[in-house]
């Protein structure tokens, strides 16, 4: 039986890893070596390079987590021999052959749209104004204004990258979904989860539980460390 102590953070579109401070405090303090992958989001291909880069230093097996479009990324990059396992934070879990632009082009019926404006040299943004409503809305409105105004480019190379070999085949995973989220609708989370034969759990939150609920994301991100150690 291996202990799993090992934990790799890759974030979402619009966002960077500083958005993982909660969580990774949280897996820290008990005692967990935590790494957060600072992926571009230019391309899937350049962020799971990055994140592979980070899985090649470890000194042993990881939990690999992504929120939303990190969740593309993990599903890409998780077939490293690094990993042993997957947890989805309110994120894209893609079969192969799909991406972020597939799995978002049939919403289901009355789902909110997400303020994201025409690209602009290949780059994508949410509408300032719309920001917290749509991404953040359960998180203090000073940090939800300084997350609108600090957004980072999503390349939308990023959203049209897909899935090749979906990690989650061939690796445990769990999902968290948030219930309240206005970017990726929980109907299509859950049917995401079940797919991917996830370990669901569900909490009221934002798309960006993360920041908002760091402890609740945290515990499902050790569920997973400690599910594993208790497999022979």
């Amino acid at each position: 039986m291996t202990t799993i102590k090992n934990i790799v953070l890759v974030h979402g579109g619009f966002v960077d890893g500083s958005g993982w401070q909660g969580v990774y405090d949280h897996l820290t303090a008990d005692g967990y070596r935590v790494a957060v992958v600072q992926n571009p989001t230019l391309s899937l291909a350049g962020d799971v390079a990055a994140t592979r880069q980070i899985l090649d230093g470890l000194d042993g097996p990881a939990v690999l987590v992504g929120h939303s479009y990190g969740g593309v990324v993990i599903t890409e990059a998780g077939t490293h021999p690094n990993v042993a396992a997957l947890a989805y934070i309110t994120a894209f879990a893609p079969d192969k052959g799909e991406s972020v632009n597939s799995l978002i082009a049939d919403p289901p019926p009355g789902a909110p749209v997400p303020p994201i404006l025409p690209p602009q040299d290949g780059y994508l943004f949410l509408e300032r104004d719309k920001f917290a409503a749509s991404f953040a809305a359960d998180v203090p409105e000073q940090q939800a204004a300084f997350m609108a105004d600090s957004q980072v480019p999503w390349g939308v190379e990023a959203l049209e990258g897909a899935a090749t070999e979906p990690a989650w085949q061939t690796r445990p995973s769990w999902y968290l979904v948030a219930t309240d989220d206005r970017m990726i609708p929980p109907p299509a989370q859950r049917a995401m989860a079940e797919r991917a034969g996830a370990t669901v759990s569900e909490t009221p939150g934002s798309h960006a539980v993360y920041v908002s609920r760091p402890a609740v994301v945290a515990a499902v991100i050790a569920q997973a460390a400690q599910g594993l150690n208790g497999r022979s």
